[in-house]
């Protein structure tokens, strides 16, 4: 039980004044005893042994027409054992204050629940690479631009937020490496990456049950149609960069037919190799075509410098051919002249003269045999004997 204050006790203790009696309640339980003026506390005149109740009925009684105040209802209820006891109206269960509506407290709440269901649904913070696809009672309603959107709550509105930017990217196949079969009856292993964005939020949302998984299935379709019409040393080699667009290609093709509103943005082969158990035949299959390709480039660097020998030895007759067509005795002669000097240059000769003319003497080659030669030794003295000296 709690105590009023003085200051909240001036009001009781000056109800002879005429103001308005705030508490007024039984209390021949209280601290101060009944309201019979017998006992102490008596009938709070004052002329009993002990203090006078405060709570008892002022002297004289109330005043005619006077109720007791909800506070006063409240606080009888209070000092009752749980709210009247196990009997009585409370039931052990709290109760309500005296005066207070339950049917407007629950529309209090109800309204709160209401307000509160409605801003968190009807209002949508849209990403600037978001869109937002609005459906009506799960109909297509309409398409959301970035911002902060206002729409009708849910359940009569649904907003399905959609990232457009995003690039997305799907690794082939999820481990190690996958085996596949190409036109020449050839296996590599291969390995590859797709990239794809929504373009469509739309046909993205309604057109297909699980677009991810669709992408990948189109991809690894797309690649096996295109590796069957296409040779391993292709697939190995260079011809990496055109499957790779042809994939591309075939992909686009089908999800176009299937309305997904997805963009293939490319396709990127990582690894493309032959089998683990067959490398070394391959290594040495591509070391024989490397080393084929240098000696054909040495073949045809070799023609190049021939056919260029002879373009200019082709050049240089047709200006003596000019010549010879302006003078052909002379050039004939200057032609016969310079074939025999060729011819003879490196030879022994003999100049034979008209009759009547003394012939050239071979000096050069009188010397060259009077000179003994690098190869053959010298012969030493023979020493005089003594007969000989005789």
């Amino acid at each position: 039980m709690s105590i009023l204050p003085r200051w909240a006790r001036l009001p009781i203790l000056r109800q002879s004044t005429g103001r308005p009696i705030i508490l007024a309640a039984d209390n021949s339980n209280g601290p101060w005893g009944g309201g019979d003026g017998d006992g102490a506390g008596g009938d709070g005149t004052g002329g009993g042994a002990g203090p006078r109740n405060p709570w008892a009925q002022p002297p004289g009684g109330r005043k005619p027409g006077a109720k007791p105040t909800a506070l006063d209802e409240f606080l009888k209820k209070a000092r009752i054992p749980n709210g009247g006891g196990a009997g009585g109206p409370g039931g052990g269960r709290p109760q309500l204050p005296i005066g207070a509506n339950p049917r407007a407290l629950w529309l209090i709440g109800v309204g709160v629940l209401v307000a509160i269901w409605v801003v968190f649904t009807s209002f949508h913070q849209i990403g600037p690479q978001q869109r937002g696809v609005v459906t009506f009672f799960g109909r297509y309603s309409g398409q959301l631009e970035p911002g902060i959107r206002l729409t009708l709550p849910a359940p009569f509105v649904s907003v399905t937020k959609v990232d457009v930017e995003q690039v997305r990217t799907d690794e082939f196949p999820r481990e190690g490496g996958e085996n596949v079969l190409t036109g020449d009856q050839n296996i590599i292993d291969l390995a590859y990456t797709v990239r794809w964005r929504i373009s469509n939020p739309r046909d993205y949302v309604f057109e297909i049950k699980d677009p991810q998984e669709t992408v990948r299935a189109t991809a690894e379709s797309a690649m096996r149609a295109v590796l069957a019409t296409t040779t391993l040393n292709e697939a190995i080699g260079a011809g990496r960069t055109t499957i790779e667009a042809r994939v591309a290609q075939g992909m686009q093709e089908i999800l176009d037919s299937y309305q997904s509103g997805v963009r293939v943005q490319g396709v990127s082969i990582k690894q493309a190799a032959a089998p683990a158990s067959l490398i070394d035949d391959f290594n040495a299959v591509t070391a024989a075509q490397q080393q084929a390709v240098g000696d054909l480039n040495n073949a045809r660097s070799y023609a190049q410098q021939v056919i260029a020998r002879a373009q200019g030895e082709a050049a240089a007759f047709d200006k003596v051919y000019e010549q010879y067509r302006l003078a052909p005795e002379v050039t004939r002669r200057r032609m016969y002249y310079e074939t025999m000097e060729a011819v003879l240059a490196k030879t022994d000769k003999t100049i034979v003269e008209t009759p009547g003319v003394a012939p050239l003497l071979p000096l050069d080659r009188a010397r060259r045999l009077t000179e003994p030669t690098a190869e053959a030794p010298a012969q030493p003295a023979q020493p005089a004997t003594q007969g000989g000296a005789r």
